[in-house]
């Protein structure tokens, strides 16, 4: 065999089940001959973004496979990298290379100097015998320690050679537990009981631990609240007594009050990372920090207790702990936490309900978010937003109930990431209603997958907020907005839609959003994809407290 057979049969050994693609790459037919269905998207970027969609849903059992070509195929890819690296999204790329005699030449690409910067581990085959320490390596960095992307480069001329079965020699690499050390455990459980208003910060750790199942026992025991990150958003099911909610830059009531009032904060499963898309901590408290990388660590804040580890384990060895000084039962019933919690999410819900319910057209871009709360068996959906105003609005009241029952994304923020992203979750869980919630511009980037979901069997629902604009910034460039029309677009996104095979539906009135949604999941039932075009108005109202300015400009008015 050669080496593109023999990477094909490692990946078929490690589970591998599909891969996404842009033709051309070798391992593609490789991969077909060995049961192993390849799907080829409208985009590299879309490639990358699907593998990402479909490893978040399989907590590092399961990974996304993307084979791209080398040159602009790789070229292209580079954005989509960067997202799930900034999101610390496990996936392994694997672009064909160069030949070797022309990786250092000018103006040849090279994938394993250049996705450096954006990846977790990257390796070139620069020999056939190396083949499988190099596929060894790749699964290790895959399993082990903080997620990321991981690059394979394949060079032409190396692939094509030949190889003996018996010189491959790879052995697939386990996951490896690691936990904090105990005494750092029994601090932390003291410095929490302790505490005047404790809070717990859940990260995406937690879901790729697989440790939801823990942060609910351990917050129930300790009876602190919940705060999830964006990322870390379906780690809690947001109905619990205990959940504030989760928080890009627009967060719930009773996440902001309680993030501000807090006096020790334990950060679980989360890189802890500043962003823009995240709530801000607030000086003063004492945190507590536990994550799988040791590098995450005091990065962006001082930490005062360090619990490194596998998150899942972490968590259960804290329960044992708080056990040990509270009893089997906790401190449950013992505080007025749950209560306090109800008090600010009624204010909220109250304040913001006329918004949620809002009649009037062009329709409210929160009374769809409203419909989909109330419409969808939130149990057996998963929902995503897209970049730019729809995730401002999505992930405060969007309700999450089961673990990945949303996929929160976007410390980098790449506009059109929702439509491949939701077809590889689709793929990782076929029996799953899957929803992105995107605006026209986000469209643009990644519409044309919208045939990929169609031809793969892959069938999603997109909404798309039909505002003819870019709703995000609805107050920048006043004179280019007027005079020239910088931010405005048009389309017909349902007859798109409908042109590459899926069912569109073009919704004017307020009371035909729920009808199209139920029309939607029979549909996707069915195997149809579906695009939901609403035609809808901007709206720069941000919770909780953004309330000061309204902007309806839109085509439709």
């Amino acid at each position: 065999m050669n080496v593109t057979e023999a990477i094909a049969k490692i990946l078929k050994s490690e589970g591998i089940e599909w891969v996404s693609c842009f033709p051309s790459n070798p391992l593609i037919e490789a991969v077909a001959k060995e049961g192993i269905r390849p799907i080829a998207f409208r985009h590299e970027r879309g490639a990358v973004m699907a593998a990402d969609g479909y490893s978040r849903m399989n907590g590092r059992k399961k990974f996304g496979v993307v084979l791209i070509q080398d040159q602009a195929g790789a070229e292209n890819a580079m954005g989509a990298i960067s997202q799930a690296y900034a999101d610390n999204v496990p996936i392994l790329v694997m672009p064909r290379g160069s030949s070797l005699e022309r990786i250092s030449v000018r103006p040849y690409f090279t994938a394993a100097t250049t996705y450096r910067d954006i990846s977790k581990h990257v390796e070139t085959i620069s020999r056939p015998d190396m083949v499988g320490a190099v596929m060894r390596r790749a699964f290790h960095a895959l399993r082990n320690g903080r997620p990321g992307p991981v690059i394979v480069e394949m060079p032409s001329d190396v692939v094509e050679n030949e190889i003996y079965e018996s010189d491959i020699g790879y052995h697939s690499p386990k996951i490896s537990i690691q936990l904090p050390d105990p005494s750092d455990i029994k601090d932390a459980v003291q410095a929490l009981l302790n505490a005047t208003n404790p809070v717990i910060w859940s990260g995406m750790g937690v879901l790729l631990a697989d440790a939801t199942t823990e942060l609910k026992e351990f917050a129930e025991l300790t009876e602190i609240p919940v705060y999830t990150s964006m990322p870390g958003k379906s780690s809690i099911d947001e109905r619990h007594p205990l959940a504030l909610g989760g928080g890009s830059s627009a967060t719930t009531l009773a996440a902001r009050e309680w993030l501000k009032k807090s006096d020790v904060l334990f950060a679980v499963g989360s890189s802890m990372t500043k962003t823009g898309y995240g709530q801000r901590i607030p000086p003063g408290k004492t945190i507590i920090h536990n994550v799988g990388s040791l590098e995450d660590i005091n990065k962006d804040f001082g930490v005062d207790i360090a619990l490194p580890g596998d998150t899942k384990a972490t968590l259960q060895s804290m329960i044992e702990e708080v056990k040990l000084r509270t009893g089997e039962t906790g401190r449950k019933g013992t505080t007025q936490v749950p209560q306090e919690i109800e008090k600010l999410k009624k204010e909220w819900l109250e304040t913001w309900l006329p918004i949620l319910n809002d009649d009037t057209e062009p329709i409210n871009p929160y009374r769809i978010i409203w419909e989909l709360n109330q419409t969808l068996d939130l149990q057996n959906s998963i929902v995503t937003h897209d970049a730019g105003s729809p995730r401002d609005m999505m992930v405060p009241f969007f309700t999450a109930t089961s673990p990945h029952s949303y996929i929160g994304w976007g410390k980098s923020t790449h506009l059109g990431y929702g439509i491949p992203l939701m077809i590889g979750a689709k793929i990782a869980m076929p029996n799953k209603f899957c929803l992105n919630f995107m605006g026209d511009g986000a469209f643009g980037m990644s519409g044309l997958d919208i045939e990929t979901a169609v031809r793969s069997g892959a069938a999603i629902t997109t909404i798309v907020l039909n505002n003819g604009g870019m709703a995000t910034y609805p107050g920048f460039s006043p004179i280019a907005r007027e005079l020239y029309k910088v931010s405005h677009m048009y389309g017909d996104y349902a007859k798109i839609a409908e042109g590459m095979g899926a069912t569109g539906i073009t919704v004017i009135k307020p009371k035909d959003i729920s009808i199209a949604l139920k029309k939607a999941q029979q549909l996707n039932s069915e195997g149809k994809t579906v695009l939901i075009d609403i035609h809808s108005r901007a709206e720069d109202r941000r919770s909780p407290d953004g309330f000061d300015t309204v902007t309806e400009w839109a085509r439709w008015t």
